[in-house]
């Protein structure tokens, strides 16, 4: 966990209430961390030889993205929290993290790219997994 992510949620000034920050702060970084990594296997796939073979993998890894973005950015909100779209919001970025990895270890063989690109996605997808679980 980085440093700034738990820092941020230890100095905020009101009671967060029964969060587990620990699985909070673990889930905004594997969040903010996939969304960077899906930008650049989005990339790489583009810079390969056989980028029309990899359309579906830069599609989902642009949505993986940006639904990671969105998340991070929404669970690092927590004045006035609203649960239940915290919830929609984890369940949609398990969504994509899944998608995005199965896509991605279709091709982890041939591009280490998308190996490191599944690996990020199934990080998030558990720990969206986790935080969802603790506040269920």
């Amino acid at each position: 966990m980085t440093h700034h992510v738990a820092s941020m949620l230890q100095t905020y000034p009101k009671d967060l209430g029964t969060i587990d920050q620990q699985k909070l702060a673990e889930c905004i970084e594997a969040c903010f961390e996939c969304a960077q990594t899906c930008t650049a296997c989005a990339d790489a796939c583009l810079a390969e030889d056989m980028v029309a073979e990899l359309t579906q993998c830069i599609r989902l890894n642009q949505d993986c993205a940006d639904v990671c973005e969105t998340t991070g950015r929404v669970l690092s909100r927590q004045t006035g929290n609203n649960v239940a779209l915290n919830r929609a919001l984890l369940e949609a970025c398990q969504a994509a993290c899944r998608s995005c990895a199965e896509e991605c270890e279709k091709h982890a063989e041939m591009h280490e790219h998308c190996k490191v690109c599944a690996d990020a996605c199934r990080r998030c997808e558990q720990a969206c997994a986790e935080l969802l679980a603790s506040i269920s």
